[in-house]
């Protein structure tokens, strides 16, 4: 009953608010900015206070069916259409169907002077008027610096700013009101923070040549919100804002496996291959066939029908198709049906949140099964370590939520420890594959093993590989002498235990020959002894038989000599 009765007092006391449409910035607010009051959004000129206002309108006008009403000071309507015509939004389509009223108020401080009262009220009857033209449910007005521009009564602005929030208020209109940033204060007047219900601050700055925008919650009354810096972008979409967590670790984890395109390494891999919706590693030196692995991994994905999204920052798609033809893989019939997605751009063509907002737009319009970045050290050049792993952190967690499987391919400096990553992001990694050179007599070989992978049982052997005309071969595992032998020095130990098996079976075909030649001398004097004992057998029964006669015949004659001599 307690539970209940606090639930229905928090779904009760809940501050109500208005979802802006705008990617990113719903999130970070917990569901939009508040319904029914103004929301300073402050900073310096070019960071895109007024594009997200018109968004926040014109989302407002296509998603939610809320009219809005735009208050300009500085630029004419005909600017503001025009400005955001490369966005995609037809304004005019929008003011003509009674969506939006867009207003130009024109304010000359050279003609103001401060004699007398001054007050808003003209402007609060021209704004009523629009509002009420097409039932404006938002309102939006850039900027409001221009009002007070030719007063010095800190006095006279405060209580006018208070007095148009107040009146916004009571008209129940959620407004987004844009400021321009002061020497040390949010805005010039350095007033308009203290009344704004929600506070937003954008900024500008160049770090390392890289120009970054970022957003701030200030303050917002009643509600929770994330107080980080957000780095945001504007893109032929609109505004996206990039939270730094945006998703949780509540993803749904798949028990379906996926090929890499090699048997061997599947049965490396428990026999199946990677799990669907699991991140895959695969770190090495220059040369040891990373990009061949993936693509053969791409391919696999291809075959089965599913689509692969192929990033690329060092080789043109061209290229890369040239050169896998050389290994037995032609990814060209791929990507000729829709299946294979080649973006190959520069790490350095623009900042991380640029590439991670281009990834999101790709992913949403493709819809991938999995992706391959090849390679991600690359990305470091965009921004530093930590950067570039919080860039990998949001969008590995983002593609996980998609159940999206991705390959990352990293380029290890030679003469570095290999098991490690230069932005340290393998314990984000689901399954961790690890390839090499392997120096030795005057070649140098190929090897692959498995570092980690979760949930699945997995070889611990070090595999040579190949890279032959008919694709990757993984040879069998080959110890000689307690190490592991590769390249000519496993063909030169291989041949000298075929040459010393081939003598050993030599010896043993010479030693069963000898065997069956005593076999047969000792059969032969077995047989010679067998009939000189059948001799001598036969002899002594033809003794034994005269023996017999000859008593016999004594036995007659003693008979016949008795009764001769009449014995009794």
């Amino acid at each position: 009953m307690v539970k209940q009765d606090t639930s229905a007092k928090v779904k009760k006391n809940y501050l109500p608010k208005c979802p802006t449409g705008i990617q990113g910035l719903d999130k970070i607010t917990d569901g939009g900015i508040p319904l029914g009051r103004p929301t300073l959004v402050c900073g310096a000129a070019g960071c895109g206070k007024t594009l997200m206002g018109i968004e926040f309108l014109v989302r407002g006008a296509t998603e939610y069916a809320e009219p809005g009403a735009f208050i300009c000071f500085e630029e004419t309507p005909e600017e503001i259409v025009q400005n955001v015509t490369s966005l995609g939004w037809d304004l005019e389509q929008l003011i003509q169907e009674k969506k939006l009223a867009i207003e130009h108020i024109y304010i000359e401080p050279q003609v103001i002077q401060e004699a007398g009262n001054y007050d808003l009220e003209a402007l609060f009857i021209r704004i009523g008027m629009l509002v009420d033209s097409v039932g404006a449910k938002r309102i939006v007005l850039d900027t409001i610096e221009v009002l007070f521009v030719g007063l010095s009564n800190a006095a006279i602005v405060r209580a006018e700013l208070r007095r148009l929030f107040r009146w916004l208020k009571q008209k129940g209109l959620t407004a987004i009101i844009t400021g321009e940033r002061g020497d040390n204060t949010l805005t010039r007047q350095g007033l308009e923070e203290y009344v704004s219900d929600c506070v937003i601050r954008l900024d500008q700055r160049t770090n390392e040549e890289l120009a970054i925008r970022r957003l701030q919650i200030i303050k917002y009354r009643g509600s929770q919100h994330g107080s980080n810096e957000y780095p945001f972008l504007i893109t032929d979409d609109g505004i996206s804002v990039l939270p730094i967590t945006s998703v949780g670790l509540d993803h749904v984890v798949s028990t379906e496996h996926i090929s890499s395109g090699i048997p061997r390494l599947d049965a490396m891999l428990s026999g199946n291959g990677y799990f669907r919706g699991s991140s895959i590693l695969l770190t090495g030196t220059a040369g040891t066939g990373k990009t061949t692995i993936a693509c053969h991994f791409a391919a696999e994905t291809c075959r089965q029908g599913e689509r692969c999204l192929y990033l690329a920052s060092e080789e043109a798609p061209q290229q890369i198709i040239r050169n896998m033809r050389s290994v037995g893989l032609d990814l060209e019939p791929y990507l000729q049906q829709g299946l294979l997605n080649f973006q190959a751009v520069r790490p350095t063509e623009y900042g991380l949140e640029t590439h991670l907002v281009n990834l999101h737009h790709l992913i949403q319009k493709f819809n991938p099964s999995t992706v391959v970045i090849d390679p991600i050290s690359n990305l470091t050049s965009s921004g530093n370590l930590n950067q570039t792993k919080m860039f990998f952190i949001r969008l590995v967690d983002f593609l996980k939520s998609q159940q999206i499987t991705v390959l990352l391919n990293n380029l290890t400096p030679g003469g570095g420890p290999f098991e490690q990553t230069e932005m340290g992001i393998s314990s984000l990694m689901d399954t961790w594959i690890e390839v090499r050179m392997l120096e030795s007599n005057g070649e140098r070989s190929r090897l692959l093993y498995v570092l980690k992978s979760r949930g699945m049982e997995h070889s611990n052997q070090v595999r040579e590989f190949l890279l032959t005309k008919q694709g990757i071969q993984l040879l069998d595992v080959y110890l000689g002498q307690g190490t592991v032998l590769t390249g000519s020095a496993r063909i030169i130990q291989e041949a000298q235990e075929k040459l010393a098996a081939s003598q050993r079976q030599l010896l043993l075909e010479q030693k069963k020959r000898e065997l069956e030649r005593k076999r047969m001398v000792v059969c032969s004097q077995i047989s010679t002894l067998e009939a000189e004992l059948a001799a001598e057998q036969e002899e002594l029964r033809i003794l034994t038989e005269q023996e017999a006669l000859n008593q016999s015949n004594l036995k007659e004659y003693s008979q016949i000599l008795a009764q001769l001599r009449k014995a009794d």
